[in-house]
This record gives C-alpha cells, sequence and structure tokens, in this order.
C-alpha cells in the first residue's frame, strides 16, 4: 500500500494522493480541544510531533510528545470511536509530568489507513504489541499502556501478548466474549444479542460490509456533553467511522493471550467515569475483579465515557500520574539493586 494513499471516507477505498496527510494539514482534531480544560488543550505550536511507522506493510501514524530525559514512555491506546489526536490531552498530562507519551492511530482509523481485507481486531492488538517492541529497541526505557475506552481492552491484550509493559491503566476494561458486555456495548440490546450473532453465523456473506460504528455502538453516549457526543459521532477520522463487518465480529471472538485470572504480567489501574453511559462501571468491574495481577480502581466523580468534566479528570490525571510515579520509582530501584550487585 501506498504510503501518500489517504482514505476517501465515503467510500472506504483507498485513493492516490500526492503526499501523505498530517494533522497540521486538518482543522477537525481541534475542535475538540474547547471541551478539555486549557491546561490539557493540544495546540499547533504545543502539539505533538507527527512520524510515519513502517509496519507490517503499513504506515502508522504516531504522534509523539518527545521528554528525553523521562524515565517512563507511555503508549496511548485509542479505541473505536476515536484516534490518537483526539486523545492529545493524556499526552499534555503526561509531559507536564515528565513523562513521553507516543499515540498511534490504529489501521483504518485517524490518518492510518488499511487495504479492507486486513482490517481486522487481532491486526490491532499485533500493531500495540508490535509497536512496544519498537519503542523499547528505540531507548530502552520501561512502556506503560494507557487505553482509553475499548483502548483499555486492546491495552491489556496487547500488554498479555507482549509480556513487556511495566503497567497498565485503562479507563474501561469490558470483556466483549460475554454475552452481557455484547449488549452493553451495542446500541441496542437486540442488536447486542441478534445482530452480532448473525454477524457471527453468516460471516461468509456479511464480513465484507461496510458498518457505520454510531449506529452500532453507543457513541451518543460517549459523553454527557451532547454537543461533544455529536461531533465525535460525525467525524469520520473516529466515532463516524464506517468499519468492515469482520472488524465487529472478531472483536468479539478475539480472546487475550493471558486470561485475567492468571496475569501477573503489571500492575493495573483502572480509572472509571463515575456517570459512564457508553460502558457500565459493572461491566468494567466484572473483568478488573478476575486480575490477578497487583490493582487499583478509582470512580472519577461526575466523569462521563469520553472524560472531559471536572472533578473527574483531575481525579484521574492524579490517580495516573500517581500510579506511573511508582512504576518509575520501583524501576529505580531495581536498577541501583543491581549495580549495587
Amino acid at each position: 500500500m501506498s504510503a501518500g494513499m489517504p482514505i476517501d471516507r465515503s467510500s472506504q477505498n483507498l485513493v492516490p494522493h500526492p503526499r501523505r496527510t498530517l494533522y497540521s494539514d486538518l482543522t477537525g482534531w481541534r475542535a475538540y480541544q474547547t471541551f478539555f480544560p486549557e491546561a490539557m488543550r493540544s495546540t499547533p505550536g504545543s502539539g505533538p510531533t507527527e512520524e510515519w511507522w513502517s509496519w507490517n506493510g503499513l504506515e502508522v501514524h504516531l504522534d509523539r510528545l518527545a521528554v528525553p530525559e523521562a524515565r517512563l514512555k507511555v503508549i496511548v491506546v485509542h479505541g473505536a470511536g476515536s484516534y490518537g489526536r483526539m486523545l492529545a490531552q493524556v499526552a499534555v498530562i503526561a509531559r507536564r509530568h515528565g513523562y513521553e507519551t507516543v499515540s498511534p492511530d490504529l489501521p483504518g482509523y485517524g490518518l492510518t489507513q488499511v487495504p479492507r481485507g486486513r482490517f481486522v481486531y487481532p491486526l490491532w492488538v499485533d500493531c500495540i504489541s508490535a509497536l512496544i517492541d519498537a519503542e523499547l529497541a528505540r531507548d530502552g526505557r520501561p512502556v506503560v499502556l494507557f487505553g482509553g475506552s475499548l483502548g483499555g481492552l486492546l491495552a491489556y491484550q496487547a500488554a498479555a501478548r507482549s509480556r513487556r509493559v511495566v503497567g497498565l491503566v485503562a479507563t474501561t476494561l469490558a470483556d466483549l466474549r460475554e454475552p452481557a458486555v455484547r449488549q452493553g456495548f451495542a446500541r441496542t440490546p437486540l442488536l447486542g444479542r441478534a445482530g452480532l450473532w448473525l454477524l457471527q453465523k453468516l460471516h461468509r456473506l456479511t464480513d465484507g460490509l461496510p458498518l457505520p460504528m454510531r449506529y452500532m455502538s453507543k457513541m451518543d453516549r460517549i459523553s454527557n456533553i451532547p454537543e461533544l457526543s455529536r461531533l465525535c459521532s460525525r467525524d469520520r477520522m473516529g466515532g463516524g467511522n464506517w468499519v468492515p463487518a469482520r472488524f465487529l465480529r472478531t472483536l468479539v471472538e478475539t480472546p487475550p493471550d493471558i486470561e485475567p485470572e492468571d496475569f501477573r504480567i503489571c500492575p493495573v489501574l483502572l480509572t472509571h467515569p463515575g456517570v459512564d453511559r457508553m460502558t457500565e462501571i459493572s461491566l468494567s468491574r466484572r473483568f478488573f475483579d478476575r486480575l490477578a495481577a497487583p490493582k487499583r480502581m478509582v470512580v472519577l466523580e461526575g466523569a462521563s465515557h469520553l472524560t472531559t468534566e471536572h472533578p473527574g479528570i483531575d481525579q484521574m490525571e492524579e490517580a495516573v500520574v500517581d500510579f506511573v510515579a511508582g512504576l518509575a520509582s520501583a524501576g529505580s530501584s531495581r536498577q541501583n539493586g543491581t549495580r549495587a550487585q
């Protein structure tokens, strides 16, 4: 696939283009910034550096907020309603506290293109797992994963596959293999039961069908601020994207490499929004309670699924910064112990 071929969002086909599109060329992502607290906004002057990572025949767009002296690096993992630049506020918070971030656009979202036939959920797990390896090879700094929304489960699955991360933060953790979770994920209970069942049973006929995510999931509930939910639902780079049915089918079928009862790879922090109308707390708690790893759960007061509200977003910042600082201190202690020997 040519690196200079952006997606035609009306037809979901690849079309030629003389050069790669960058977020610096676009204005749509800036509309999100007004919903974030001012100290967390990304602007053209203070935003990330854009990179392209050649992986598995794809050109993956990366946003990087570099902090060369940082002891840890955070990979920010988006879900099916967003993309790397849309979660720039997480990167801004991390840099303010001295941590570097890398935020990929996963294949088929944002600026990362993928042929429709390759657009499956396991590709996302492979992508994050490979990015962990690439970032460790780049400078050797320990990696923490931060997963927002569906990105929380994806970050867990990538951590289970890689086994090379030192910490995992998620805003939701919901196992879509469970019928109750599928019904909670889908826009309507009937769609969660019958619709996804049909996609599985008739996959030879349906896998190639393009489906609008905003009608398949509760994209209208991604925020408790109606204007922000509408913005997400209409953004063809994120929540307004169309995906092949095989992506949804493989999303609900893909098991993790390690079940939560056996997961001891790294500590886990779950920062679940307290007023989440898109993913109920009970659905994340079911998975969280099964985890064998050291874990902590923080409920963000007054926060919706895409957390922008006070005091929830401040509580998230405090919890994540404390968690990552603890990982950094533990890493320094291990290094000092090794030197002493």
